[in-house]
């Protein structure tokens, strides 16, 4: 698929505001792809189509789930705000006929990240953290440190996920927490923080 047909796809399903934030995450994809020798036009395709779920309703999502229960997985098990990657993977895939499977993955895991993440998975990952509309504390630092270090950045944006989602008093993702253990030994500062 290319990025014109996602566009036509995806666009009808979002808000104004969340569509706006698709295309500043694709304009952060292919920036990123670029620097980090990743295929800008896999990145593109994967940042229009990460969020294309995020406005469905729970119960479309959860028989979405159910019609496609071997590539839902445990999903249902999970906290709901991390559904909607999943939920995109799998419309992207029987839908609309994806196969790539590193644009698929990085689709499937852009909020929660997960153990082994590939480059574009990282990038997508980022992408979406760092994108031009969002303005949370520390939002700048990570821009920067996604441009030279995707680990380095991962292990930040990780970190700082879990750690709001502990503030709030919600459930954390524990595909999260394997993520940012499986990256540490690539973040060896880090590493020491937490020995600390």
């Amino acid at each position: 698929m290319k990025e014109e047909k996602a566009i036509h796809l995806v666009k009808p399903m979002l808000g104004k505001k969340r569509w706006e934030h698709t295309l500043n995450v694709r304009d952060m994809a292919v920036k990123l792809a670029k620097i980090h020798g990743e295929d800008p036009e896999k990145a593109a395709l994967a940042a229009i189509l990460h969020d294309c779920a995020k406005e469905l309703p729970k119960e479309e999502m959860l028989q979405i789930f159910r019609e496609n229960g071997t590539m839902a997985g445990n999903v249902e098990e999970r906290p709901q705000p991390v559904w909607h990657g999943v939920c995109a993977a799998i419309i992207a895939q029987v839908r609309w006929g994806v196969e790539d499977e590193e644009v698929l993955s990085a689709i499937r895991c852009h909020t929660t990240g997960r153990p082994g993440m590939t480059r574009l998975d990282k990038i997508i990952f980022l992408a979406d953290m760092t994108s031009k509309e969002r303005d949370f504390p520390g939002v700048e630092r990570l821009r920067k440190l996604a441009k030279k270090d995707l680990d380095q950045a991962m292990c930040s944006a990780l970190e700082s996920t879990l750690s709001f989602v502990k503030d709030k008093k919600q459930t954390a993702d524990p595909m999260s927490a394997a993520a940012l253990e499986d990256l540490l030994g690539n973040c060896p500062d880090k590493e020491e923080d937490q020995d600390e």
